[in-house]
């Protein structure tokens, strides 16, 4: 079973390894890179392709993952620590819906 650090390595590594990082990444354009792999699921959820849904859901943890090894953000951690800070919020984070 892969951790989420293992995972982030191995994404990165591979994006690497396909010359992704050759030249200094745009920080702006990596994260609307994420946005269209979640646009691309979204509209597989629309015409029920749940196979490809599932697949761009994937590929929005693949370019997370590639830009959190890249910036060296060690998201494991990261998600335990806004874990803990969610869980001592209030029910519904206090609002009214």
């Amino acid at each position: 079973m892969s951790t989420i650090k293992e995972l982030t390595r191995l994404c990165h590594k591979i994006a690497k390894e396909k010359g992704f990082w050759d030249e200094k990444r745009n920080l702006g354009e990596m994260l609307m890179l994420v946005v269209t792999e979640l646009s691309e699921a979204m509209e597989s959820y629309r015409i029920q392709d749940k196979k490809n849904f599932n697949e761009e859901i994937a590929d929005s943890f693949i370019r997370l993952f590639d830009l959190c090894g890249g910036l060296k953000i060690d998201i494991e951690k990261e998600i335990r620590k806004k874990m803990f800070k969610n869980k001592a919020r209030p029910y519904k984070h206090g609002k009214i819906c």
